[in-house]
């Protein structure tokens, strides 16, 4: 049975889509078989795995919820699973933000994303779900869905605040709805280690949460080879397997799945 990766983030910018990209493609490179799936309306994953009119995509996640949430028969999964280097994702398009406004309205919303994810578990060793920066229906249902999330976070002020929201919902989530959940660890993206800001940051965040949830030791450096395999809809691995970003992805990698049986 797959295990499910929820990467996930109350703020925007943080390194969510980069890193479920990264760790999707490292995961792979082991050996594992792994199904990301997009599960934001700007469908920025979906471009990373290099589809770029996502709005004329018909078999996206937002498709399936749809069908979920009216009782329809999903389709095949060879519908709306497609593969790229040996990654399988599932897409995602705009349609996902009528799904988010059709879901505040419908009885049991929670776990609309659960039921499409459930049976695929037996077919991958791990599923990985790229969310919105927002606390709303569809990061729950991501939360309703996971077994662990990795909670990304660049140590800048602003992108730091929320973090105890995001946690209080976490705990939320376990308590009402989902008790399997856990937290796999915070994960520090886009670390520059040469401003005072960064370093300050980093101690707070440590400070803060050392001893409640795991911060990960591996950090990813804020770098311009992450912007640029984006631009190129690669893994940073695949555009430049020995920069300082590739390297700590693949240390994050080894690190994420370290104590696992």
């Amino acid at each position: 049975m797959g295990k499910i990766y929820m990467v996930g983030s109350q703020k925007g910018g943080v390194g969510k889509t980069t890193t479920t990209l990264n760790l999707a493609y490292f995961l792979q490179k082991m050996g594992k078989k792994v199904l990301a799936v997009d599960f934001d309306s700007q469908a920025n994953l979906t471009a990373c795995f290099g589809i770029e009119n996502t709005g004329e995509l018909e078999n996206t996640i937002g498709h399936l919820m749809m069908a979920e949430m009216e009782d329809a028969k999903l389709p095949a999964p060879k519908r709306y699973i497609r593969t790229k280097e040996g990654i399988d994702f599932i897409p995602a398009s705009i349609y996902l933000s009528v799904v988010d406004a059709k879901l505040r309205l419908e009885m049991g919303a929670e776990k609309m994303l659960s039921g499409i994810l459930e049976p695929l578990r037996e077919k991958y060793d791990y599923i990985l779900i790229d969310t919105c920066p927002s606390l709303g229906t569809l990061t729950i249902n991501a939360l309703a869905a996971a077994d662990d999330v990795i909670i990304t976070v660049n140590p800048q002020l602003l992108a730091m605040m929320g973090m105890q929201d995001f946690l209080k919902t976490v705990m939320k989530i376990k308590r009402r709805i989902n008790p399997k959940l856990e937290i796999a660890g915070i994960l520090l993206t886009m670390c520059d280690t040469r401003t005072k800001l960064c370093k300050v940051l980093t101690e707070q965040v440590e400070d803060c949460f050392q001893g409640q949830v795991r911060i990960f030791e591996t950090r990813i450096p804020n770098t311009v080879k992450v912007g640029e395999s984006i631009y190129y809809s690669m893994p940073v691995g695949q555009y430049s397997l020995k920069s300082s970003a590739s390297i700590a992805y693949w240390k994050f990698t080894k690190e994420l799945i370290a104590d696992e049986g």
